[in-house]
């Protein structure tokens, strides 16, 4: 079955990852996937995968904190496919501090990265997607969110933000047949988590989930598929917790 067939995506932080994870799978679906991201040696392997394996992918270099990246990433899909129906804002940092050695600086870059960065990437496909009557935008949150999370304040600030934007942009574009959604992932197995959480850490997450094994990009990206297909079409500013079992609410 394939439940994208004809449709047009962009999704941010695409060359690794979630991201990467989410466009392999959007492809199998018959999507035709912009894939944009800033580092643009792994953003040419993963669309060289993703085309190698019989998927529809296009690179576009973009960095979300940049304006006119962003607007070229949207302009670049519209002139190419001519429509865009549904943009996943992945794209992210993840640096930990505590707060007392947390800088103006990091928390700064935290919020343009991780929350302006989905408002630009909002800003830049919405006009096109309430002149077509129809969009899907797919915000990635985080678990921190819901059992906070130390040496991360900037970031789960950050991602309650997102949370907060997905439910207000909501309100704002039903009536265009525009659905906003979000996804809170849990501990995936990608290759940022291995900088940042020791072999201890990983344990503890998982004997914290009800289901005991690693969680990988694919759970994921089956969520973000489900919530860009006609399978939710009910659905509407709602949070999808993907995390294993771990955090119940």
């Amino acid at each position: 079955m394939t439940l994208l067939k004809d449709k047009v995506a962009i999704v941010t932080g695409a060359a690794t990852g979630i991201g990467e994870g989410i466009s392999q799978l959007f492809a199998s679906h018959g999507a035709r996937v912009f894939m944009g991201d800033r580092d643009a040696a792994r953003l040419r392997t993963a669309v060289d995968g993703v085309n190698a394996n019989h998927g529809a992918a296009d690179l576009v270099l973009c960095d979300v904190a940049a304006t006119a990246s962003v607007n070229a990433m949207a302009e670049t899909a519209m002139r190419q496919a001519g429509r865009i129906d549904i943009l996943i804002n992945n794209a992210g940092i993840y640096p930990r501090r505590t707060f007392l050695e947390m800088t103006e600086k990091d928390w700064d870059e935290m919020q343009d990265i991780n929350l302006k960065g989905v408002y630009r990437c909002t800003k830049a496909v919405l006009p096109h997607m309430v002149d077509q009557k129809y969009g899907k935008i797919v915000n990635i949150s985080s678990v921190t969110f819901h059992l906070g999370a130390p040496n991360l304040t900037h970031y789960v600030a950050a991602k309650g933000g997102v949370i907060g934007l997905t439910r207000s942009l909501a309100r704002e574009v039903g009536e265009q047949t525009v659905y906003v959604n979000c996804v809170t992932p849990g501990a995936i197995l990608v290759e940022r988590e291995k900088e940042v959480v020791d072999e201890e850490g990983v344990k503890y997450m998982v004997a914290h989930q009800s289901l005991k094994r690693r969680l990988v990009p694919l759970d994921i990206a089956r969520a973000c598929l489900f919530l860009s297909s006609e399978l939710s079409d009910g659905m509407t500013g709602q949070t999808l917790n993907v995390d294993g079992g771990w955090h119940m609410y």
